[in-house]
């Protein structure tokens, strides 16, 4: 699969770093950003590679010739003028006869391709991006799906979003079919995002791929330190999905929000205090930050999975709020009693999700390639502690030897790592 890297940025928020080469030859760690982007596509066996370029176009053409010296082989599209970040497509179309990578010159990322090209492959779709959560989907553009990841809608910074609503933005990492440039625009330059790809929402033709992995732009000074900072730990590799992941499993009701019986409305949702600050500092460790709850409500007919969605989109927007982020959740419906006026017969099973039992952590474990061994359990019940001894991780129970929240359980695993 070729992949194309749109290299032509001038990086005019970012000028007081580097205000006279283009944005991608940035240096992080002694190389420029697009040369680490090349180093990361060769090693997953993407040698055919094409730049587009434009602003100062010699200085990335000099630095990289023909690839030979990169170990692949680099063509360029040099934008005389500008044409947005879709019209160099657009002037290679007839070039273009297989579905490709596109990808931005001027983000830092770690991604395992070779599953979201599998994933793509598997929907058969237009386009396909990755998408994740982020520390401020308040400012950010939202990608909403359906079950089947089908993207619904695609609402920008200046659109209209519902009050709650769940943390999954567009990364800039795509896979496209060449059928989607057969189309012509009347304007000079040419949006990739407003004009290509989000009038796709809704068609069934676009799809998104939720990556826990590491992909930041460095499109401010502040951005650019802080994805220097994490090269140098090593957490921009340590994500990509073909490295064993550690992961801090977390109960919801009594962990995260207060404990209100059966929680049915998102009006009745409370993050407790703290609980925002410690997931943000799981997000801002090695860790992934994943949801494991029991909700036999809707087994028992009192509420439906569309309601529980709105509960935990509620959950994502406050936490959002406060720079936090989930990396996924998994629920179990079932519930094995019967008896309850309303009940879904088919989903009044003795399953192997619901706790105790460990079965949407394993889930997990197999979505993300997770070391169960060294990761952790949280929660505030005692089927919390067992489900997580059953997968094979270490556990906390809040309410226990001294640690009276999340935030305590999660300084205390931090602590434990020092």
């Amino acid at each position: 699969m070729k992949a194309i890297i749109m290299a032509g940025g001038k990086g005019t928020r970012i000028a007081g770093i580097a205000h006279d080469i283009p944005k991608p030859m940035i240096l992080i760690e002694g190389k420029p950003v697009l040369e680490h982007e090349i180093e990361g596509l060769r090693e997953q066996g993407f040698t055919d590679i094409l730049l587009t370029v434009g602003y100062l176009a010699s200085t990335i053409t000099d630095y990289f010739g023909d690839g030979r010296n990169f170990g692949v082989h680099i063509d360029y599209y040099v934008e005389r003028e500008p044409l947005g970040n879709a019209g160099a497509l657009l002037k290679l179309r007839n070039e273009l006869t297989e579905d490709f990578l596109l990808l931005n010159g001027d983000a830092v990322f770690d991604v395992d391709f070779e599953r979201m090209v599998s994933f793509h492959k598997a929907h058969n779709g237009l386009a396909t991006l990755l998408t994740h959560p982020n520390d401020h989907p308040y400012d950010s553009g939202l990608i909403l799906a359906d079950e089947k990841n089908a993207v619904t809608e695609w609402l920008t910074k200046e659109d209209v979003r519902p009050e709650w609503y769940h943390n999954r933005v567009n990364a800039g990492v795509h896979i496209i079919s060449p059928e989607l440039l057969r189309q012509e625009f009347d304007t000079p330059k040419v949006d990739l995002d407003r004009q290509l790809l989000k009038p796709l929402a809704g068609t069934g033709r676009l799809y998104c791929y939720d990556s826990p992995e590491y992909v930041k732009d460095m499109g401010t000074p502040e951005r650019y330190v802080q994805v220097c900072a994490d090269y140098r730990s090593g957490k921009v590799q340590a994500r990509n999905l073909r490295n064993r992941q550690k992961t801090i499993f977390l109960d919801r009701d009594g962990t995260i929000n207060k404990y209100v019986g059966f929680l049915r409305h998102p009006e009745n949702f409370e993050l407790l205090p703290n609980a925002a600050e410690a997931i943000r500092m799981i997000n801002e460790s090695g860790y992934l930050a994943i949801v494991v709850t029991n909700q036999p409500i809707i087994a028992r007919g009192e509420m439906t999975e569309v309601e529980l969605r709105g509960i935990h989109d509620k959950m994502e927007t406050l936490l959002g709020r406060k720079g936090a982020y989930i990396d996924a959740l998994y629920y179990c419906p079932h519930h094995p009693h019967r008896g309850y006026p309303g009940e879904i017969s088919a989903l009044k099973i003795d399953c192997e999700c619901r706790k105790p039992k460990p079965g949407m952590l394993l889930k997990a474990a197999a979505d993300y390639h997770i070391d169960l061994s060294e990761s952790w359990m949280i929660g505030d019940g005692e089927n919390d502690v067992l489900a997580g001894q059953a997968a094979g991780c270490r556990t906390i129970q809040i309410g226990r030897h001294g640690i009276k929240s999340l935030w305590d359980a999660v300084q205390h695993i931090m602590g434990a790592e020092e």
